[in-house]
């Protein structure tokens, strides 16, 4: 018997999000589905939570070791990426069925203007990555006087 990997939609959301939106990746926002780059062969589920004074994201990254999560921040985007470490199964260790898939993950979100890219603190803890994105004061119009 030959060990394969089981990975029952992937192949069905890859063919849906092409016909959305064919030979395209666009950065997107917190309400959009089209926040992964299909590069990888997994992506991570996400929380975002809206409070008051700040955005949360939770981030499903079981077995992912805090030194191989990158998150940064430019221009208005979000992006988190890393690596999950494979481990060498053979069939002789008694494995049958692998469904955990293993590999690089990238995703991305566009961050409101309210969020304050230069306060946003990270951390991992039980295959958890949080993101807390705190909100900085509204930025008021400045009002031009116009000269006759």
């Amino acid at each position: 018997m030959q060990l394969t990997e089981y990975e029952p939609l992937a192949l069905l959301n890859r063919l849906s999000r092409h016909f959305s939106h064919p030979g395209r990746f666009l950065p997107t926002d917190f309400n959009d589905e089209e926040s992964n780059v299909f590069t990888s062969r997994w992506m991570p589920a996400v929380d975002i939570k809206e409070e008051d004074h700040q955005f949360t994201i939770r981030a499903d990254v079981p077995g992912v070791a805090p030194e191989e999560i990158e998150v940064t921040a430019n221009n208005g985007i979000l992006t988190i990426k890393g690596d999950r470490k494979s481990e060498s199964r053979d069939e002789k260790d008694g494995y049958k069925r692998v469904e955990r898939t293993s590999g690089s993950f990238y995703r991305r979100f566009s961050l409101p203007d309210s969020a304050a890219t230069d306060k946003i603190q990270a951390k991992s803890r039980n295959g958890v990555l949080e993101l807390i994105i705190p909100k900085q004061d509204a930025v008021k119009a400045k009002k031009i006087t116009v000269k006759s």
